[in-house]
């Protein structure tokens, strides 16, 4: 059973004695301490029992809940607090628990049934990345639970997780953001664009902004504002002429757009029908989704998936004709962010503009511009070595110690080892 109050030994304010405290939550949920004025270590349990059995009388027990039922009961607390694709990775991690561990009591899941789960994950050969995912969304579902006072601690808590190299942030050079253009140019003449995007638009907004492919694919005309050149990130309602969308973090920006790009927008707006308020959204797939609204076939997670229909095997054409291997169209944010940085912004502006929740997030683009190791230590080996010993390596001739070489090589194993069988 959960002890509902702790005794704690308040040291004085010099640090030469203490007094026994009372820690305890009362009825309306508030944290109290109770100063028992003495040192008695026996008085003072005493006092802490009887207190416990009051407040035990008092409180009604929460029964026991497998983990089925702890991840159901979980959600439906949760509510619509977090997005519906993060709950269907707490929905998925913790099935994966069960189905490793067992659907056992959830105040009986201790770190070394994290342990455990973690090196089978491991062993199935699953990336250290994915199994690191999983770990922090059970932690987090536990600690949910913490925070409403189902459990005395997270038993995840101090799990480690497991190691995963750090991946290079992948850039797309200023060649290959020409080719890739020159690309998506082509395509839009070979394709009908009525059910396809306008890939060369698209793909120059994301270079230019930094948008996610989400935010671009949800964005309306009402979000850019011709006169002041922006592009805004706002979320969406559910209308008659919009579907629901909520922005990654909940954080709404502005994003300034160049002049040449605010033009190709307005002229891509003319060429538009009237009645289509999304900027990226072909007009024959924007009357699909109207039809899978109207028969409720459209869910909230599907406008962040599948507003374009095969959006990523479009995009990878693009790339394979443009002759520019392994990318993907994050790649593109990841570009703007990383010039933004090697024109000289500063990391607070582009945490702003890039819409990081996490600080940390934005640093990473920062040292991969910032970072110059390589540069300094080049400089620094360059500065070490006298120049005149460059000139002597440069300037002498091997041609006599290669013949030499060769000779040697001739030469039987036996005169190699001096008789002596070794060498």
């Amino acid at each position: 059973m959960r002890q509902l109050v702790k005794l704690w030994e308040r040291p004085s304010y010099d640090g030469k004695s203490f007094t026994y405290y009372l820690l305890y939550t009362d009825d309306k949920g508030k944290r109290k301490q109770l100063s028992l004025g003495h040192t008695d270590s026996r008085k003072a349990q005493r006092q802490r029992d009887k207190l416990e059995r009051k407040l035990q009388m008092g409180r009604v027990v929460p029964g026991s809940l497998k983990l089925k039922d702890f991840l159901k009961d979980s959600l439906e607390r949760t509510g619509n607090q977090i997005r519906e694709s993060t709950r269907d990775e707490y929905e998925s991690a913790m099935r994966d628990f069960i189905k490793k561990i067992g659907n056992m009591d959830y105040q009986k899941v201790t770190l070394e049934h994290g342990e455990t789960y973690r090196q089978i994950c491991l062993d199935k050969g699953n990336a250290s990345a994915t199994v690191a995912k999983k770990l922090k969304h059970l932690k987090r579902l536990f600690q949910l639970a913490v925070n409403r006072k189902q459990l005395d601690e997270n038993p995840f808590k101090h799990i480690d997780m497991p190691k995963s190299r750090k991946k290079k942030i992948r850039v797309y050079s200023d060649t290959e953001c020409c080719s890739i253009l020159k690309s998506a140019c082509q395509y839009c003449l070979e394709w009908d664009m009525q059910y396809r995007p306008q890939w060369n638009l698209l793909i120059i907004v994301a270079l230019t902004t930094a948008m996610r492919r989400s935010e671009l694919l949800n964005c309306t005309w009402n979000d850019i504002d011709f006169e002041q050149q922006v592009i805004n990130v706002t979320p969406k309602e559910n209308t008659d002429r919009t579907w629901r969308w909520d922005i990654k973090d909940a954080d709404e920006r502005t994003l300034p757009l160049t002049d040449e790009v605010t033009q190709l927008l307005v002229d891509h707006q003319n060429r538009q029908p009237e009645g289509y308020p999304y900027v990226f959204v072909p007009v024959g797939r924007y009357d699909f989704i109207q039809k899978l609204r109207d028969d409720g076939k459209w869910k909230f997670s599907d406008s962040r998936l599948k507003v374009v229909n095969n959006f990523t095997p479009q995009f990878e054409k693009i790339l394979k004709t443009a002759g520019v291997k392994k990318g993907q169209f994050h790649d593109l944010r990841r570009t703007a962010i990383t010039n933004w940085f090697a024109n000289g912004m500063n990391e607070n502006d582009v945490m702003v503009l890039a819409g990081h929740s996490n600080f940390a997030t934005t640093h990473e683009f920062y040292l991969a511009v910032a970072d110059d190791l390589v540069d300094r230590a080049r400089l620094a080996s360059a500065n070490s070595v006298d120049q005149k010993l460059l000139q002597i390596c440069c300037s002498s001739d091997f041609s006599n110690t290669t013949k030499k070489a060769d000779n040697r090589k001739a030469l039987p194993a036996k005169d190699l080892t001096n008789g002596q069988g070794r060498i």
